[in-house]
């Protein structure tokens, strides 16, 4: 089952069910007002199935997809695949050493990476800062979390990055990662039993300019150097998540350094079992 926030018409904002080129907008009650708080439920599909249907199936192209995101607050865990481990010491010659001990100690890279309202959804533009000049997007499986940290579901994260800031100095990391219109998330959550086995699940990014593909890379959570479990398990230790939180996961496909993003760029993600993130990039 896929759960999408939607605006439909002149309804205010609610939750559909996903179905291929339909979706079904329900009508929430007082109890479940929100995805978030059906995502609390021990059985997120059986909450769902319970609830009246606003309306018959409508088309997906006539919703407004919104970011699957309430009051959560989004956090990422960095330098989870060899590739990222390497890019970051490109980038950072004077810190190198740190990224290569973090990959391989217990502890990993997490970091706060945004709230609901620097949160973009599908088809709105994410942003690359105007005092950065080598900016990246970073295609991320999101784990979605509640409150007891149960993940319940996943969906498609980019976390945009200023490289360059980042490699000045690794304190600059806040003023590389968290700004306006830095994350994009979407399309909609895909409930975690109805994902393909972890190993399989395949990431794409494509980046296109001008009608013209400018980058494309794959990875897949196999190459991943740490499990779900682990991030998780760290996420919550002597921290709490009252309304639940999404977790971005690393990722494993990154540009040449001498890519950067541009003004009205294409960007793609795709990840199997979810569908695809398209967002295009606007600065400033």
């Amino acid at each position: 089952m896929q759960l999408a926030r939607v605006q439909h018409g002149a309804w205010p904002p609610t939750v559909a069910i996903v179905d291929g080129p339909t979706v079904e907008p329900l009508s929430l009650p007082d109890r479940f007002p929100t995805l978030a708080s059906l995502l609390e439920t021990d059985d997120p599909r059986a909450a769902v199935r319970s609830l009246s249907r606003r309306s018959d199936k409508v088309p997906l192209a006539s919703v407004t997809l919104l970011p699957p995101v309430d009051a959560q607050e989004v956090w990422a865990a960095g330098v989870t695949y060899k590739r990222s481990k390497t890019a970051r010491m490109e980038e950072s010659q004077g810190a190198a050493r740190f990224y290569d001990l973090v990959y391989e100690a217990p502890r990993p890279e997490l970091f706060f990476k945004a709230n609901p309202h620097r949160v973009v959804g599908p088809g709105q533009p994410v942003r690359i800062r105007a005092d950065a000049n080598w900016n990246v997007p970073e295609p991320e499986l999101a784990l979605v979390l509640n409150s007891r940290l149960r993940l319940v579901g996943f969906t498609i994260g980019n976390d945009m990055s200023s490289r360059d800031i980042e490699g000045e100095n690794p304190l600059y990391l806040p003023q590389a990662k968290v700004y306006n219109a830095c994350c994009a998330l979407g399309p909609w959550v895909t409930l975690a039993d109805a994902m393909p086995p972890t190993p399989e699940i395949g990431i794409r990014l494509s980046v296109t300019r001008a009608k013209k593909v400018v980058f494309a890379g794959e990875t897949s959570i196999a190459q991943m150097a740490r499990s779900f479990d682990d991030l998780i398990g760290w996420l919550g230790r002597d921290n709490s998540f009252p309304s639940g939180v999404i977790l971005l996961t690393g990722t494993g496909v990154v540009p040449s350094d001498d890519f950067t993003l541009a003004p009205h760029d294409q960007i793609e993600i795709q990840i199997d079992g979810i569908g695809a993130l398209v967002n295009h990039v606007i600065q400033g």
